[in-house]
């Protein structure tokens, strides 16, 4: 069982994607801020995050999603309530941007597709 980090700011959001992604399977780990999401980074290991990009980031910590990547070796989604251009969001080293929606369709499928090419990238890497 794959298991989700989602960092929102919003309580409400954080049940919805708690609710529906539990629903496909994954576990799922909240919180609510950058603090407790690296907490949660550190005791439970995730195998993806889905951050919200705001305040709440852990701005000044060095946790971009380019170094958490670096760091825990795991695809990051930004979520965003306002949309980045595909540079804005490109530079900050995370694998994906959507906008914040109740549809959350888009986002399991961006989840599928990157907990599949994360694997096949950790098989690569073994193989060699």
């Amino acid at each position: 069982m794959s298991r989700v980090l989602v960092l929102d700011g919003n309580k409400y959001l954080r049940m919805l994607y708690a609710l529906e992604l539990a629903s496909e399977g994954y576990e799922v780990v909240l919180a609510a801020d950058g603090d407790e999401a690296l907490e949660r980074l550190k005791a439970t290991r995730p195998d993806i995050v889905v951050m919200e990009i705001g305040k709440r980031t852990p701005a000044g910590s060095g946790h971009t999603p380019q170094s958490l990547r670096k760091t825990y070796k795991m695809p990051v989604i930004l979520n965003t309530a306002g949309g980045m251009s595909e540079s804005e969001w490109l530079a900050t080293g995370a694998d994906a941007c959507l906008v914040k929606s109740s549809d959350l369709s888009e986002l399991k499928a961006t989840i599928r597709e990157l907990l599949v090419r994360s694997a096949q990238q950790h098989e690569r890497e073994v193989l060699v």
